[in-house]
C-alpha cells in the first residue's frame, strides 16, 4: 500500500521560503508523475505544481516563479521550494502522486504566512 509523508512546513513571515518534502513508500514512484497541492480554509483544493516523469512541469499562475518542484527518483521524495511567501498562500498542503490512473495522498502539512 502506498504511503505519502510530508515535512517542512511551518510558520513563516511574508517574503520568507520554506522547502516541504514528501517522502514515498510502497508506490512505482519513478514512473508516478508527482504533485503538490493545497487547500486554504473554506476554499477548494488546488494543484499548486505538478512534475511529472518526463520532466514536464506545470506551475499554478499565482506560484509561478516563486516555487519550484524537484524530485529525487533515488530517495523517492519530491520537494516543493517555496520562495517569497505571501499570506494567500496560507493553506494545507498536500503531496500527490498518480500512476495508472490511481492517486496516492499525503496527510498533509500545514504552512501558515503571517507577520
Amino acid at each position: 500500500q502506498g504511503q505519502l509523508v510530508e515535512s517542512g512546513g511551518g510558520v513563516v513571515q511574508p517574503g520568507g521560503s520554506l522547502t516541504l518534502s514528501c517522502a514515498a513508500s510502497g508506490i512505482n514512484f519513478i514512473d508516478s508523475g508527482m504533485a503538490w497541492y493545497r487547500q486554504a480554509p473554506g476554499r477548494e483544493r488546488e494543484k499548486v505544481a505538478t512534475l511529472a516523469r518526463s520532466g514536464s512541469l506545470y506551475y499554478l499562475d499565482s506560484v509561478n516563479g516563486r516555487f519550484v518542484i524537484s524530485r529525487d527518483n533515488a530517495k523517492k521524495m519530491v520537494f516543493l521550494q517555496m520562495n517569497n511567501l505571501l499570506p494567500e498562500d496560507t493553506a494545507v498542503y498536500y503531496c500527490n502522486a498518480r500512476y495508472g490512473g490511481k492517486d496516492t495522498w499525503g496527510q498533509g502539512i500545514q504552512v501558515t504566512v503571517s507577520s
